[in-house]
């Protein structure tokens, strides 16, 4: 693994252990050359998956993006870190395990949206609010509107 601060290969692995529910591995490595210290995790790739964007363009999947725009989502929301985690882990494995490399980027916000508004209504409507490109406040109040029947809340 190439170290980040001086670019040497020959980094040194000082501690492993399970990460994410047992689906990555979490390790603290060392530079010798620079003294450097950073962590890294390795994760089982069942597939490489291509998103394919509304305008027809095609990206590679980047787990990140997707972990970056739920975590916007879910900021300062009582909902502790691992659980989101756990729902990013179970994301991705269900894209996964669809069958076809190519998903449109339209399932990947519908399954994002389903699993944010199992743990937490806020960071859904916040998702959605992007997602679904709110321009007014008019967009929010329809889109709560339908949300609140289904929670009884009526």
């Amino acid at each position: 693994m190439r170290c980040p601060f001086c670019g040497n290969i020959d980094t040194q692995v000082k501690d492993s252990r399970p990460a994410e529910d047992n689906v990555a591995i979490r390790r603290r490595r060392f530079c010798p050359a620079c003294a450097g210290r950073f962590t890294t995790y390795e994760r089982v790739q069942l597939r490489d998956l291509v998103v394919i964007k509304s305008n027809g363009r095609r990206e590679d999947f980047d787990r990140d993006k997707l972990s970056r725009s739920i975590r916007i989502a879910m900021q300062k929301r009582p909902v502790e870190p691992e659980r989101i985690d756990q729902m990013i882990s179970g994301i991705v494995r269900r894209l996964e395990s669809m069958g076809d490399t190519d998903i449109a980027s339209k399932v990947i916000g519908e399954i994002v949206m389903e699993a944010l508004a199992r743990i937490d209504t806020v960071g859904y409507v916040r998702f959605a609010s992007v997602y679904k490109n709110f321009q007014a406040a008019d967009d929010f109040d329809r889109f709560v509107s339908e949300l609140r029947p289904a929670d009884g809340e009526g």
